[in-house]
């Protein structure tokens, strides 16, 4: 299995909210991961959208976490995010031509591993991927000394 861009975007995007005390600016966040503002953008809306994002208006505005990053599961936002989890045929409504669907012990191997897959998202919080031991804070305090000018005598 693979997660889209969207998805990465999206973790990232509330990772940066987390460690920030203030209200983040979709421009500031892809000038920190150097990633395209629209897209980012549109990705916020979505997560806005779903409650783990709040928008604020106006000139200073930009986004802030909803509710605590300790209560955004790293679960819901991968649901939130990604289209579909056919890990194979089997796992589609419609269109299954497999003859051995209803007794295959792959089928039943793999929807194993998915639910293992989301246990383990599920017990993991926006919190805890940017906890001060994966140092985003430390990158983000660099980056805006690098963007700051120095003081001359």
């Amino acid at each position: 299995m693979r997660l889209t861009n969207q998805t990465n975007y999206a973790i990232r995007i509330l990772m940066y909210c987390c460690t920030k005390d203030r209200i983040a600016s979709i421009t500031e966040i892809a000038e920190f991961y150097r990633l395209p503002h629209p897209f980012l953008l549109k990705i916020a809306k979505t997560l806005i959208n779903h409650g783990f994002l709040e928008a604020h208006r106006g000139r200073n505005g930009g986004v802030s976490l909803a509710k605590p990053a300790e209560e955004i599961s790293l679960g819901d936002v991968v649901r939130t995010t990604e289209a579909n989890f056919e890990l194979a045929e089997c796992f589609r409504d419609d269109d299954v031509t497999c003859p051995l669907v209803a007794t295959c012990g792959l089928s039943s191997t793999l929807h194993s591993a998915l639910e293992a897959f989301f246990n383990v998202l599920d017990g993991q919080s926006i919190a805890d991927l940017a906890a001060p031991n994966h140092n985003i804070g430390v990158l983000q305090q660099l980056h805006e000394a690098v963007r700051t000018p120095l003081a001359t005598n």
